[in-house]
């Protein structure tokens, strides 16, 4: 547990929009970073946290029923459905279901997405340089290092080269439901770093699939969707919260990105920047911050339809039994895969974490063991949502390569769950002390003593 300042902060909650970063109270001391928020700042990953692991259950719930029903005698319906076509042609938005849910309702996961990025690099864990420096070369690293060994999986190949960023992504809906499972009581700093991580990973996703998936960019199409959405933004800006107006410059600003050969899910991404994350104080204004109230509505929807959908229709692939799961683990695209997904982001989270803070003034909370972080690492390998994405983006729905990466994808991930349930568990004991301590309010004013002192 860590030390309480030499300078007790008042026991009183700072503004929620505030989510003003613990600075350590003592010249030279350094940067602690994953460390305990304020109060309202953890409250709000707690819900976050929880938000996502029912999603991350019906993201589980949503594969299994794809798999089974892809390998089942009645594959040829889901096929069928997965394929079917609907839209308007005219507008170019005649698309198959999969693509629907693709571009579609996964442009809803990465609007919140945006959003949350946003909040965290304008007044959360990541305004404050000295506290971004870890999560974010940890991130990266999580990146550079499973490319890498792709790469090195598939030199040989150009073709099969278009998939070096699929191992990239972390699912923190997937991850968060296996913590659920095996029942880990993480400790706050640990969610922060989970959450942090995956923010940032996000963010350099999103970048991925716009510099290096978009293709037969229409610039007039691009120019367009910028007037919807200047108009969503200078609503937003000025508070205004009226669906009726906000979702009709939504879906504009989709439909113009879409049309415009960039992927789009990015139309969610800017859409999100766009919102204001910290409550204006103005006048009449509600204590609840436009942003809060956005994600209060959107985030059920995404966590609980969107991405499960998504994977509904991603997840199915027809696994022609033990000779057909024997192909796609010899084919280099899915042997790739599965070693960055359970080595490369292990190594690379890990890795660059111990290195930053080895060589920097930065350092980890002190309820943070390396062996906490260690786990977390693994859990890291486990991608599936973007993973899915890029997979389609890189290789086409329907091909054998993306099939053989869908198989990899889901085997990656579950050897990277099994080997991150296995550490994380074992500190379990430690996790629910932790967990006890930060809940335990002797002086009964609201906010939990580690939080008051911190």
């Amino acid at each position: 547990m860590p030390q309480p300042s030499s300078q007790p902060q008042p026991a009183t909650p700072e503004p929620v929009h505030s989510n003003q970063p613990v600075q350590s109270n003592q010249p030279g001391d350094s940067a602690k970073v994953f460390s305990r928020s304020s109060y309202p700042e953890y409250r709000r990953i707690l819900a976050i946290l929880r938000t996502e692991t029912v999603g991350g259950a019906l993201l589980l719930a949503a594969t299994v029923v794809a798999l089974v029903w892809a390998n089942s005698p009645a594959a040829d319906g889901y096929f069928a459905l997965r394929d079917a076509r609907i839209g308007y042609e005219p507008w170019h938005l005649e698309l198959s279901l999969g693509h629907w849910a693709s571009d579609g309702l996964l442009a809803v996961f990465f609007f919140l997405a945006g959003l949350e990025l946003k909040r965290e690099f304008v007044a959360g864990e990541l305004r404050k340089p000295a506290k971004a420096i870890v999560p974010v070369a940890a991130a990266v690293g999580g990146v550079l290092v499973p490319a890498l060994i792709f790469v090195l999986f598939n030199l040989g190949s150009p073709e099969t080269l278009k998939g070096w960023a699929i191992p990239t992504a972390t699912d923190i809906a997937f991850a968060l439901a296996v913590l659920a499972v095996i029942n880990t009581h993480l400790p706050a700093a640990l969610r922060t770093f989970l959450l942090t991580l995956a923010v940032v990973d996000d963010l350099i996703a999103i970048g991925i699939i716009a510099f290096f998936y978009s293709t037969g960019l229409q610039p007039l199409m691009l120019l367009a969707a910028v007037v919807p959405l200047a108009i969503f933004t200078f609503l937003v800006q000025k508070r205004i919260r009226s669906w009726y107006l906000l979702v009709p410059l939504a879906l504009a600003t989709w439909g113009f990105v879409h049309a415009s050969g960039i992927h789009a899910t990015v139309a969610g991404v800017l859409l999100g920047f766009a919102v204001p994350v910290i409550a204006g104080g103005r006048k009449g204004e509600p204590a609840e911050g436009l942003a809060e109230h956005i994600e209060h509505k959107i985030r059920p929807f995404s966590a609980g339809f969107a991405v499960p959908v998504f994977a509904f229709f991603s997840a199915g692939v027809a696994l022609g039994g033990f000779d057909g799961m024997g192909a796609a683990l010899t084919d280099p695209v899915a042997v790739g895969i599965v070693a960055a997904l359970v080595v490369g982001k292990a190594v690379g989270v890990f890795g660059t974490t111990f290195l930053v803070t080895k060589t920097t003034r930065a350092s980890l909370d002190s309820s943070i063991a390396w062996i906490d972080l260690f786990g977390l690492a693994l859990l890291a390998g486990i991608g599936f949502t973007v993973s899915l994405l890029i997979g389609e983006l890189s290789f086409g729905i329907g091909s054998a390569h993306n099939d053989h990466a869908k198989v990899a994808i889901l085997a990656g991930s579950l050897i990277s769950a099994l080997l991150a349930a296995v550490v994380l568990k074992a500190r379990n004991r430690r996790y629910r002390q932790v967990e006890a301590d930060e809940e335990r309010d002797d002086d009964g004013d609201g906010v939990p003593d580690v939080f008051a002192r911190s």
